[in-house]
């Protein structure tokens, strides 16, 4: 595949890269290299986002690499593959299920497993209401996708009993499960926390949903 130049407005890589990717930074860097030369072009991200790919959106979904274990995950609105991708590239000791409704960014993630040699990634094209896994998730993370309120509800399903959900929020995230208390109780989740990552890396800090299904 010929390569075209990098986009002069591509934020440099952070130091906090390489301490997330260890010695799979490599294919971290063509994956943002590819999503930095064609993702304005296909829908995927914004042209505002150049200048904060990395620590808005590739080191933010690594954060979540350490929260991880070995087993099924999935990502619920995979989109551009963040942090499904992402999180797929740092832990290839974990395997990954993309559920992803539209046909043009499935082909995106398709391509993109095939062009990073991922083996640990099935790409699955549906909503997550409406797809049916075998077998089910151990943990399922999503990222900018829908309030609580209604995620929860979609993916719960999806879920093995005693599995985890791991959802990226932000600052109104008290709020979202004030909001999701009834939700909460009906889809049984226990021991639910929210969680601040990163720390103690030098980036910026994001807040994860933790939640236990029974």
């Amino acid at each position: 595949m010929k390569h075209h130049p990098l986009p002069d407005a591509l934020e440099p890589e952070p130091a906090a890269a390489v301490e997330l990717f260890g010695d799979r930074i490599e294919v971290a860097r063509a994956f943002v290299a590819d999503l930095a030369r064609r993702g304005e072009e296909l829908g995927l991200v914004g042209p505002l986002e150049l200048p904060r790919l990395w620590t808005r959106h590739i080191v933010n979904s690594a954060l979540l690499t350490p929260l991880l274990r070995p087993g099924r995950v999935g990502d619920i609105g995979s989109g551009a593959g963040l942090p499904g991708l992402v999180l797929a590239i740092a832990r290839p000791d974990v395997e990954f299920v993309l559920i992803e409704p539209m046909e043009r960014r499935t082909a995106w993630l398709v391509e993109q497993v095939g062009l990073l040699e991922l083996d640990n990634v099935e790409v699955v094209r549906g909503r997550a209401e409406d797809v049916t896994l075998s077998p089910w998730l151990d943990q399922a993370t999503a990222r900018a996708v829908s309030a609580l309120s209604k995620l929860i509800p979609r993916v719960a399903p999806l879920m093995k009993s005693g599995g985890e959900l791991l959802f990226f929020k932000g600052a109104s995230v008290e709020a979202e499960v004030d909001a999701a208390a009834k939700v909460i109780r009906k889809h049984r989740l226990h021991d639910v926390e929210i969680l601040t990552l990163g720390e103690d890396l030098s980036t910026e800090t994001t807040r994860v949903f933790r939640a236990t299904v029974d």
